[in-house]
């Protein structure tokens, strides 16, 4: 080694001098001479320099001396270099690495990279997964921004209940007020995308309550959305329990649930209609016997009906309201999912399970779609919202293989009905072909759990994260 140009190139460095520092070390070095030291100085300066390439080569040849160590920080340093200069699938394998490296003591900055290279690559699960390691990370200063990324792989998978938690989450991780606001703006996206308007409206209500945040055409379009669905059901529109009655499918019929003869319109029934004040015991005794006996022979017409009503009433009591509006129901998406597939399989008829919007040729696919047989069926996980639901389960043939399946539901008074069932077939390339059977309301609900979401990139997180080790 020429230690008079390693120095000259280390003070050159600290003064920034990149294109001197650059130049000094590169002769500082013998022909064929291994030093992790000096490459590791030469990959920095060409990463400054904006010269990714070379510097993800700078790193490798440091990594060729066993003396040096610190293979964790060169080999983060190479992906990030290598995701810099347009190379993702290269820059998984070096992050990958410098993950298990146990030596290591800042494994967050390559989960965070490898967060982004396999968003790049489309790959969004695995992204999210990396995300979420980096953000579990003690020694990571910042988990706020690993959080929020999370929560944008969330709402790209579609899964809005879980991008919610992540976001709400960043908010206890982060201080500086500019990014608690767009994380603001992140939350009030994946509320609406939940459909929990009036938390929706609070959140987009803090990010932009100082004006230092701007939400962007999709955030500002989806905050008008949730102040005109919060004031329908609060203002002009029916309250939160006569919403929930009408959906609950009272109302429509004109009737009034505590006089549902309609004979009096009355809070209570008057003598003259019942001559309940009239009546002696033993009137009462033998009525009470012939109504029985007709009980016995027919059901009562409004039989039903009192039951939904005292069903209604326990849920309004015990919080049901707010239930409702979470996605609670009875019978549950589970139980009609595991219902449809019984049903299924023995060779009945499914039409009770689905939802009256599906046309006949949707009920055929159904049904065809349907296993013929299985040994057992696992639910998954549900995500569920106040008007449609989706349920992943899981059937395990007899054969001993698996199939999973995404059952979409749409609400039905308090209950749920199926809309579509989709059966997902791993591919070569391991993606899903999936294969489905829904109403046309259903697919395009489906359509759009794909679509990209709306969380930008943390400040650093694209090629601009080329801080070194």
């Amino acid at each position: 080694m020429n230690q008079q140009a390693f120095e000259a190139g280390k003070s050159a460095y600290k003064q920034g001098n990149l294109a001197e520092a650059l130049a000094q070390l590169s002769s500082a070095k013998g022909p064929g001479e291994v030093s992790g030291t000096i490459d590791h100085l030469r990959g920095n300066c060409l990463m400054r320099l904006g010269r990714y390439a070379e510097a993800a080569q700078a790193y490798a040849d440091a990594l060729g001396d066993a003396s040096y160590g610190h293979a964790g920080a060169l080999a983060c340093n190479r992906g990030r270099a290598l995701l810099a200069a347009n190379r993702p699938q290269e820059a998984v394998a070096s992050l990958t690495l410098a993950t298990q490296d146990e030596q290591y003591s800042t494994p967050y900055k390559a989960y965070v990279a490898l967060g982004n290279a396999y968003k790049r690559l489309g790959n969004v699960r695995e992204a999210g997964v990396a995300y979420r390691s980096a953000a579990i990370d003690e020694a990571n200063p910042d988990p706020s921004s690993s959080l929020r990324e999370l929560g944008g792989c969330f709402m790209q998978m579609g899964r809005a209940v879980d991008a919610v938690e992540a976001y709400r989450t960043a908010l206890d991780f982060s201080t500086p007020l500019a990014s608690q606001s767009a994380i603001y703006g992140d939350l009030g996206l994946a509320y609406v995308a939940a459909n929990r308007m009036a938390e929706a409206v609070d959140a987009f209500g803090h990010a932009t309550a100082d004006g230092s945040h701007t939400l962007s055409p999709e955030a500002n379009a989806a905050f008008e959305a949730a102040k005109r669905a919060v004031a329908a059901i609060a203002g002009s529109g029916p309250s939160e329990t006569d919403a929930f009655l009408a959906a609950a499918g009272y109302g429509s019929a004109g009737y009034d649930p505590l006089d549902p003869t309609g004979s009096t319109g009355e809070f209570m029934p008057s003598p003259e209609d019942t001559g309940f004040f009239s009546v002696s015991e033993e009137d009462l005794v033998q009525q009470e016997r012939k109504e029985r006996k007709v009980r016995r022979k027919r059901r009562h017409p409004f039989l039903r009906f009192l039951l939904a009503l005292v069903v209604v009433a326990l849920i309004l009591c015990a919080g049901g309201g707010y239930a409702y509006w979470r996605g609670y129901g009875w019978p549950t998406q589970e139980s009609v999912v595991k219902e449809l597939f019984s049903t299924g399989v023995t060779g009945g008829d499914v039409a009770s399970y689905l939802s009256g919007s599906v046309s006949d040729e949707a009920r055929a696919q159904i049904k065809a779609v349907l296993p013929g047989s299985v040994s057992s069926l696992s639910i998954d996980g549900v995500d569920q919202s106040m008007a449609a639901s989706k349920v992943l389960a899981t059937a395990t043939l007899p054969a001993g293989g698996q199939q999973s399946y995404t059952v979409e539901l749409v609400r039905d008074g308090i209950g749920w009905k199926v809309s579509g069932v989709s059966a997902s077939y791993a591919s070569q390339q391991g993606t899903a072909a999936t294969t489905s059977a829904s109403s046309d309301a259903a697919a395009t609900a489906a359509g759009s759990a794909g679509e990209p979401a709306t969380s930008s990139d943390a400040a650093g997180t694209s090629t601009g994260s080329i801080a070194t080790d």
